[in-house]
């Protein structure tokens, strides 16, 4: 059920997600430097599975393997931080914003 305002009962109601959006994007800066610390580990392994095409294969597959590790981190961490964004968009935050008499409000008080 859509949320209504506790104040006027208006279903003209706009959501911020204040914070899902900082909570995402701080999620995805720590992913993405966790995994550029495990590139290594991605670099070795690309850098191992490429030594087969000669060492310009060592090369690309180390490269490969750091910038996955990296992404797959930085993916992580966005997700965790938009998960831990709406709980705090739900439970602390007034996230929510009637458009009629501009009242805000959190998910749990409606």
């Amino acid at each position: 059920m859509p949320p209504q305002c506790p104040i006027c009962r208006s279903g003209r109601i706009a959501a911020h997600h204040t914070g899902r959006k900082i909570c995402t994007s701080l999620g995805t800066v720590a992913g993405a430097i966790s995994g550029i610390a495990a590139a290594c580990s991605g670099a070795r392994i690309g850098a191992t599975v490429g030594a087969i095409a000669g060492p310009a294969g060592s090369v690309i597959g180390g490269l490969a393997g750091a910038l996955l590790s990296g992404l797959a981190g930085g993916i992580a961490g966005g997700s965790a931080g938009a998960a831990l964004g709406d709980f705090v968009d739900e439970s602390i935050l007034d996230s929510f914003e009637c458009l009629d008499c501009k009242h805000t409000f959190s998910g749990n008080r409606a």
